[in-house]
């Protein structure tokens, strides 16, 4: 696992935590994180059109742990296929989703960390680029523009102006345009919710 995933560790206020690589154990967790932090409305967006029945990029799930080894964030990054380029070649892509803190540690930077291990995790994988559907303000920080994804949409309702992108590796997605699919491994029936 890249050196970023070993051990990275970060102390803000009085909380340290970590953060790995998400592994079977935590399913539980990481679902009743979701449902407090995102409430069940998450189960109707159209980033979960392209989530369910998949499983996350290989290497790129990840939870923050406090010192007593609970789960109290996650990201999960998803193959995706963003459109196709001027040849009629689809062009791959991850989608970022969801990002997730429990609520009694939201403020003390872990979901700011989770991004940057993600986008680190996914750069050093060799991916070309990243997509999301949030809050611009927030994203920005790390990169993520809505310019870059202005050729794609999503597959289901969307607002365009929080529909971001970044490039990991410069001008992967010039040119590309149409609707973003899944693209990566398929669950087996009955697991979707539980992927790890």
């Amino acid at each position: 696992m890249a050196t970023v995933l070993g051990s990275v560790r970060a102390f803000f206020t009085e909380t340290a935590f970590t953060i790995e690589p998400e592994n079977a154990g935590d399913v539980v967790a990481r679902e009743r994180l979701l449902d407090r932090a995102m409430g069940e409305g998450r189960f109707r967006k159209s980033s979960e059109k392209l989530r369910c029945g998949r499983v996350p990029a290989e290497g790129l799930a990840l939870v923050a742990r406090d010192p007593d080894g609970h789960v109290i964030g996650t990201v999960r990054l998803w193959n995706v296929e963003a459109g196709v380029d001027a040849s009629g070649n689809s062009v791959p892509a991850l989608l970022l989703g969801p990002l997730a803190v429990d609520p009694e540690h939201e403020g003390k930077g872990i979901g700011s960390a989770l991004m940057r291990a993600a986008v680190t995790e996914a750069a050093g994988r060799g991916h070309g680029a990243v997509l999301l559907v949030g809050d611009a303000p927030y994203y920005e920080r790390f990169g993520f523009f809505a310019q870059k994804a202005c050729h794609l949409v999503m597959p289901g309702p969307f607002e365009r102006h929080r529909f971001l992108a970044l490039e990991l590796k410069e001008g992967w997605l010039n040119g590309a345009v149409g609707i973003v699919v899944a693209s990566g491994r398929r669950l087996g029936r009955g697991k979707e919710r539980h992927a790890a």
